[in-house]
């Protein structure tokens, strides 16, 4: 029979549809492929159906013995979405959150979902509470608006504290597990609807689609220093792999990149993360350690357009929950340790279309050009006490100089020698520091890209 006429009930709502109105019920949610495993193995007939079609005694009692051993509601329908889901709790519904009008008539909360709400505050450190939802949230528009109190976050005063956040990317939620997620915020002040202190995003947002056409791609690399914990509120001042006399341990060289005891401290932190992020969704594409005892890192990428912000925004909040699990403090300064030790850098890896076809070595070189004559501007937007790291030594260049070049570690821009080989690429900015909020680097970066490109056309 056509499954376009038939109705089955989905498990997951307890609703006779078609198999057209469930392909529309999760619309953009799973492939078309899994909505018809789901409709032909998960769903059942309606009871006037079941009915009209009974079959003899044995033969029902046949077929009924692999019901007795059915998949919960909830997991049948995270099998056709992904094996991902397959640890789904029953009775989970997948949807709009009803809000609070909706729970104040449930007796109870237990199939309910946990959404924690991400956003920055005015240093750009990620901040969160927790949302109990009635559903778990599909698409963006399935989650509410919130709020909380800016006076806390130096984003407001405390007789006009109340500050709005409002979720623009969801990830799975590695430290709850399924059914629950993370979501990226931004945050809005309630009063007049403008972007809060330290709402970097909407700027980034605005500029990648002034130049959507360039299709902006990122990648970037943040570097981090694991530190001892130290007084409570107090900057960490000693290094997780400085020796605990207080003494320094032998200098930089055997721990880059490093395996075994002694040399590669810190591996189960880093692998942690790594595991989470992969597991909740974000873009990370790599890791290992660095030149200082205790330094890593990871890179997040490749993103297209404003993503690279959320997606790093998730990626730091994750490590800051991992290092509650392992009793030591993430430090992202450009510059944690004095002396002859390499600093903490974000290097931001840009392309736009042009770059990445035939002839885009040239536009790569006309992009570097530009960068040149608003050093300053891009300095300002790369991150506090980037001077400290950016001094000519330590695989860096000076911060009063700029200067690019193919393969060079100690230029501002490096080219890697696989554009010039193949004529095409993309650049990497050198200069961001680990503390660089990458809304604001994305943003400079695109702009002084797109207004050369576009002054270009004029030409």
């Amino acid at each position: 029979m056509s499954t376009k006429v038939e109705k089955k009930v989905d498990p997951a709502t307890g609703k006779a549809r078609t198999f057209e109105q469930i392909s529309e019920d999760y619309k953009g949610e799973y492939k078309k492929g899994a909505l018809k495993k789901y409709w032909e193995e998960d769903c059942t007939a309606t009871k006037s159906k079941a009915k009209a079609k009974a079959e003899p005694k044995a033969k029902a009692k046949a077929k009924a013995e692999p019901k007795a051993k059915a998949e919960p509601k909830a997991k049948a329908k995270a099998k056709a979405a992904s094996s991902e889901e397959s640890g789904a709790r029953g009775g989970v519904k997948i949807g709009k959150d009803g809000g609070a009008g909706a729970l104040g008539k449930m007796k109870s909360y237990k199939g309910c979902v946990m959404a924690e709400y991400v956003w920055l505050d005015a240093h750009q450190t990620p901040r969160s509470k927790t949302k109990v939802m009635t559903a778990r949230p599909g698409k963006l528009s399935d989650l509410g608006d919130w709020n909380y109190d800016g006076s806390s976050t130096e984003q407001a005063e405390g007789h006009n504290s109340e500050i709005n956040i409002k979720p623009r990317a969801i990830f799975d939620d590695p430290f709850r597990g399924y059914p629950h997620v993370m979501v990226v915020c931004d945050a809005y002040n309630a009063w007049d609807d403008q972007p809060a202190i330290g709402n970097t995003r909407a700027a980034c947002a605005e500029i990648h689609e002034k130049y959507k056409s360039h299709d902006a791609w990122y990648g970037i690399e943040q570097e981090y220093t694991l530190m001892k914990v130290g007084k409570v509120g107090e900057r960490p001042r000693v290094p997780y792999g400085f020796n605990a006399d207080g003494s320094e341990p032998a200098p930089q060289g055997p721990y880059y990149c490093s395996a075994g005891t002694g040399c590669a401290i810190g591996r189960a932190i880093a692998d942690d993360h790594l595991v989470k992020c992969l597991e909740s969704g974000v873009k990370i594409s790599g890791t290992n350690a660095e030149v200082m005892p205790g330094q890593w890192e990871y890179q997040i990428g490749p993103c297209r357009g404003v993503e690279i912000g959320d997606h790093m925004t998730m990626a730091r909040y994750i490590m800051l929950r991992v290092t509650e699990h392992h009793d030591c403090v993430c430090s992202i300064e450009p510059k944690p340790m004095d002396g002859d030790w390499n600093g903490a850098g974000c290097h931001t890896n840009f392309s736009i279309n042009s770059m990445r076809k035939e002839g885009g070595l040239d536009v790569i070189k006309k992009v570097c050009e530009a960068f040149g004559k608003v050093v300053k501007e891009h300095i300002e937007e790369y991150g506090e006490g980037n001077e400290k790291r950016l001094t000519g030594e330590h695989e860096t260049c000076s911060i009063e100089e700029f200067k690019y070049g193919i393969a060079d570690r100690s230029a501002s821009i490096r080219i890697p020698r696989s554009a010039e080989a193949t004529g095409k690429g993309y650049m990497e900015d050198r200069r961001p520091g680990a503390n660089c909020d990458a809304y604001r680097v994305v943003t400079r970066v695109m702009k002084t890209a797109g207004e050369c490109l576009e002054e270009e056309k004029k030409d």
